[in-house]
């Protein structure tokens, strides 16, 4: 495989990263940053893997945002349908990914069990780069997972994707409606949701459901206008997009 081609410099210190949901996603945005669609080699080696199939990345041309967008969404298609293709999941694939990885995507999402993107996308071993805490929330270990990520993650598209009844969401809630103290690193999942709780707020509708969406609104906004992701962005190099999972149907709605 080729290798990784080097962003563009930018300061890794910037004053953005402040708070802890905001240094984390701005982790996050990094990891997207070095596009595979920047000049130079592109992992194009998905256009000739040895275990593609129908399922797999085929077809040659440049992985932009649009192109690994419209994959993800036929992989959610075929885990809906109970189609799934199972791609990437060989012998031939771990050794073809075992020197090197040009994941397809990053996604930020959930620790839910129901929820694990590699099956809700039917993807494969070298295919995802993921971050999984409870309701998308962050802390310095996440964080710092998340920029060891940057160094291997050449990933176009970043999607940060919340869940229908997310339990640490409804936790959230209830402790805050009662104006209680959560225990003991729980209060830290709870401060982390705060804003969206607050953002929900009054809302018509599901209270719970209102706040998973508002996470999910509020992380988007701050990897879309964070000082590192805004150029990417600008020239289509790089695309944030919120996503919410139904656990009814199985069904990733993206929020374009």
């Amino acid at each position: 495989m080729s290798e990784p081609v080097a962003p563009p410099q930018v300061n890794p210190t910037s004053p953005t990263r402040r708070g802890v949901l905001v240094a984390g996603t701005t982790a996050l945005a990094t990891a997207s940053l070095w596009s595979a669609t920047t000049a130079g080699p592109t992992p194009s080696a998905y256009a000739a893997e040895t275990d593609t199939g129908a399922g797999g990345v085929a077809g040659g041309g440049p992985l932009t945002p649009e192109r690994v967008l419209h994959i993800l969404e036929d992989g959610n298609r075929r885990w809906v349908a109970g189609r799934l293709q199972h791609p990437h999941q060989s012998v031939a694939r771990r050794q073809q990914v075992a020197a090197g990885q040009h994941p397809l995507a990053t996604v930020f999402s959930c620790i839910d069990s129901r929820v694990p993107p590699e099956i809700v996308f039917d993807r494969g071993v070298g295919d995802l780069f993921v971050v999984r805490t409870a309701a998308q929330t962050n802390d310095g270990l996440v964080q710092g997972a998340v920029e060891y990520g940057v160094q291997e993650a050449l990933t176009p598209l970043l999607v940060v994707m919340g869940h229908q009844r997310c339990g640490a969401v409804v936790f959230a809630v209830e402790t805050l409606n009662a104006g209680r103290e959560a225990p003991a690193h729980l209060k830290d999942v709870v401060d982390a949701l705060r804003p969206a709780y607050e953002a929900a707020k009054g809302l018509p509708g599901d209270q719970v459901d209102n706040t998973v969406r508002a996470q999910i609104r509020l992380t988007v906004m701050q990897l879309q206008h964070d000082a590192l992701l805004e150029p990417f962005e600008r020239v289509g190099r790089a695309r944030v997009i919120g996503a919410y999972y139904s656990l009814d149907t199985g069904t990733v709605d993206f929020c374009l």
